[in-house]
């Protein structure tokens, strides 16, 4: 989603993420444009879903934490989601778990036809609200702004109202030995239930999670039916995978 910003756009953002500066006349001279130009890329932005305007400037929508992750390995990311799209066939039923890699799968589902999504991404609304193929359902629960998803009880509780052929979930970290991990208790939750509410799930998650431990375990890689990562992932984790029988694949 950040790719598909202009230069300017993006430096607007940078400004107000890392610099603080959130008023035209800030921005208008962090930049060396013109009043008159900001107040039009603001205006761009606001439509655009990445800030509010405000009396006198403007504020990010998104969590600068997330925008960190979004911006981390976004290529890999990108060819990550594009792979396990091609996954999702016309008609099946699927749950995607939020996360800066998961939710991306969205944005390469526009050819498919008749597939319903259940996830607990307020992310992944960005590339679903204009796909009129893809039918959607947002479970509700605690909203975590760092994660842009919906976790605790609530989540839990309707989760359970769905059965599916397929599950997307990412992670913080994972290896053979510590399995799938999230820096979250909460969103760890969610994913277990997720796993067990599918009848195959696919982790997708960048080479940099490899051998890293989030806080909260969620399950063996056993577990998981395919792992898709990218072409930066160790070659001693390749033959590990191998020898264990998990199926990786390398985009």
């Amino acid at each position: 989603m950040i790719g598909n910003l202009k230069e300017r756009e993006k430096e607007i953002l940078r400004c107000l993420y890392e610099e603080d500066a959130s008023s035209v006349s800030e921005l208008s001279k962090a930049l060396n444009v013109s009043v008159v130009t900001i107040r039009s890329d603001l205006e761009k932005l606001e439509q655009k879903g990445f800030a509010v305007k405000m009396r006198g400037g403007a504020q990010p929508v998104f969590n600068r934490s997330l925008i960190d992750r979004i911006n981390s390995m976004s290529d890999e990311k990108q060819r990550i989601a594009k792979k396990a799209a091609e996954l999702i066939k016309d008609g099946d039923r699927v749950m995607i778990l939020a996360g800066t890699t998961s939710s991306l799968i969205a944005k390469y589902l526009y050819d498919k036809r008749d597939v319903h999504v259940v996830t607990n991404s307020t992310y992944i609304l960005h590339y679903m609200r204009n796909n009129t193929n893809v039918s959607v359902t947002l479970i509700g629960g605690e909203f975590v702004s760092d994660a842009e998803a919906t976790v605790g009880a609530i989540a839990l509780r309707e989760l359970d109202n769905f059965s599916v052929k397929l599950a997307f979930i990412g992670s913080d970290g994972f290896s053979l030995a510590n399995g799938i991990t999230a820096n979250h208790i909460e969103v760890a939750e969610v994913a277990k239930k997720v796993v067990d509410r599918s009848e195959s799930t696919i982790l997708v998650s960048d080479s940099s999670k490899y051998n890293h431990n989030g806080f909260a375990f969620i399950h063996g890689l056993k577990k998981i039916s395919t792992i898709i990562t990218d072409n930066k992932l160790p070659q001693k984790a390749l033959l590990e995978f191998e020898e264990n029988s998990i199926n990786a694949v390398i985009v």
